[in-house]
């Protein structure tokens, strides 16, 4: 990989105005250039292809998709393509207009993107989202201001989000808007602040391209929100972790290690109404001298229920390489050298041996005992993970209004949960080792059990409370029924909040 040549920030914002992006949004519509439109032109595995970063399957077949084709080349190929086909695509925009609105750029065969504006969508339809060419396209390594399209982080936030409907949302640090694009879908009011000029331009362009009224607001973290609250905050903030610096403002604060996280979890719930959610992505750090579940907890401030859900830790070699890769930048470069050994010698200096990343769900608890709980979560899932956060919320709030009366409640084992055991061969048969259970929806809990928790479990069909059956297992083991009810209670408990057993009738 050749290094490529690093450009200067941006001082130019486009301009797509009310005029534009109406008939910029006509063309759209006109030649199906949407999720479904473009799915359809290139066909399921061409498609598969272009996210996995390979052009040429989808190059091909474009070439039999008229003026979708085109759109297709130019906004997702990152092609250039003769004025005769960019006029028939772009009407009513002409490509002047195009150029003029800083859309379109002019090569020397015709016209090429300036913008990077592609379909993105969800079950109930399609949007587009405006944001900046990445670096592949560029040629050159991404400026300072350069605002990030629809990654895998904001992929990953969309599906962690809950979408019970709220009056009032906030996106904090909202880039092209894609989060804002979503809650739309389930708040009646969205407002989304960035300290970046050039994404706020952006992110308007996005709003107003999809015909949606956001309230946009300039300014660094809260600032903006000072003495507002809100039923819902979602934010995707600048968590990279390193030395105090601002490379890109995208993904870099300012601040030093994971400050920036810690800085939206400690001030984050002070923006909530009274049982209001905030959602993020985070980063924090692992070292030597403490365990990452005491270290984010520290974060939190009083009266606030909190589910950090750890999804991976990078060793900081691949952590460095990674993010400068992200940005165009060649490790093997001088740039990237010196870089490199700066960001490394920081992770050295501070006893960093771990970067964690993941999921915070936090809710505004004034005048109760909070929840709080770290844990990790390191398998592959397929359901989005929007829908249990806003299950472990309704969860932590039913035990915490259950409080001592656990033992008086009627339990069911749902369905989606299986018990597994892991058996080896022995003198006298197989012997299990393991047991297992295995929530199969979700985010696949699972949680190994021993014998008697087994037992217990396996009355648990609603019929009887769960004194009662306490009270049977203790007998038919010779047990003493107090000690084991002090046992089972918080077995029990964590079984709850992670949904592998439920109040009969609930």
């Amino acid at each position: 990989m050749a290094a490529l040549p690093t450009v200067s920030t941006r001082s130019v914002l486009p301009d797509l105005s009310d005029d534009v992006c109406a008939r910029l949004r006509e063309a759209f519509r006109r030649t199906s250039y949407d999720a479904d439109g473009v799915v359809a032109a290139l066909g399921g595995a061409a498609h598969a292809a272009l996210g996995r970063g390979e052009p040429v399957p989808a190059e091909r077949a474009s070439r039999d998709a008229g003026d979708l084709g085109t759109l297709i080349r130019l906004f997702l190929l990152g092609g250039t393509e003769p004025e005769t086909a960019v006029k028939a695509a772009f009407a009513p925009l002409s490509p002047e207009d195009a150029v003029a609105a800083g859309v379109l750029s002019s090569a020397a065969e015709g016209y090429r993107a300036a913008l990077d504006i592609r379909p993105h969508g969800d079950d109930e339809g399609s949007w587009w989202v405006v944001s900046d060419l990445d670096a592949d396209v560029l040629g050159t390594t991404v400026p300072e201001d350069h605002v990030l399209g629809v990654g895998h982080a904001s992929l990953s936030l969309i599906r962690a989000t809950s979408r019970r409907p709220v009056g009032t949302l906030l996106d904090l640090g909202t880039g092209n808007g894609v989060q804002a694009l979503h809650a739309t879908r389930h708040a009646q009011r969205v407002t989304a602040t960035d300290v970046s000029e050039r994404a706020l331009s952006l992110a308007a362009a996005t709003f107003r391209l999809n015909e949606l009224d956001v309230e946009l607001v300039r300014g660094e973290w809260f600032g903006p929100v000072a003495r507002r609250k809100f039923d819902q905050v979602v934010c995707n903030p600048p968590f990279v972790v390193g030395p105090a610096r601002v490379d890109y403002t995208y993904r870099d604060s300012g601040l030093a290690g994971d400050d920036a996280s810690a800085l939206v979890v400690r001030q984050l719930p002070g923006f909530l109404n009274e049982g209001g959610v905030g959602q993020l992505l985070a980063s924090w750090v692992h070292t030597g001298k403490e365990d990452w579940a005491d270290r984010v907890s520290r974060w939190l401030p009083a009266e606030t229920d909190a589910w950090f859900v750890q999804r991976d830790v990078a060793d900081p070699a691949l952590y460095v390489g990674t993010w400068l890769r992200d940005a165009g930048l060649d490790p093997r470069s001088p740039e990237g050298r010196a870089k490199a050994a700066a960001w490394l010698d920081w992770f050295a200096a501070n006893d960093v041996r771990g970067i964690g990343f993941g999921f915070v769900t936090l809710r505004r608890a004034s005048g109760r005992t909070p929840t709080v709980v770290c844990e990790d979560l390191r398998q592959a899932y397929d359901d989005p993970l929007g829908p249990e956060a806003a299950g472990w919320l309704d969860r932590v709030e039913w035990l915490r209004e259950s409080g001592d009366s656990l033992l008086d409640v009627r339990f069911v084992v749902p369905d989606t949960v299986l018990l597994e055991s892991v058996e080896e061969p022995g003198d006298e048969g197989w012997a299990t080792q393991i047991r297992r259970l295995h929530r199969t929806d979700g985010p696949g809990w699972q949680h190994e059990v021993d014998d008697l928790a087994a037992r217990l479990l396996a009355g648990c069909r609603g019929a009887l409370p769960l004194e009662d059956l306490i009270e049977l297992l203790a007998f038919s083991q010779g047990l003493d029924a107090s000690e084991l009810a002090a046992t089972a209670l918080p077995v029990v408990r964590e079984l709850v909040r992670h949904g592998m057993l439920v109040p009969a009738g609930r």
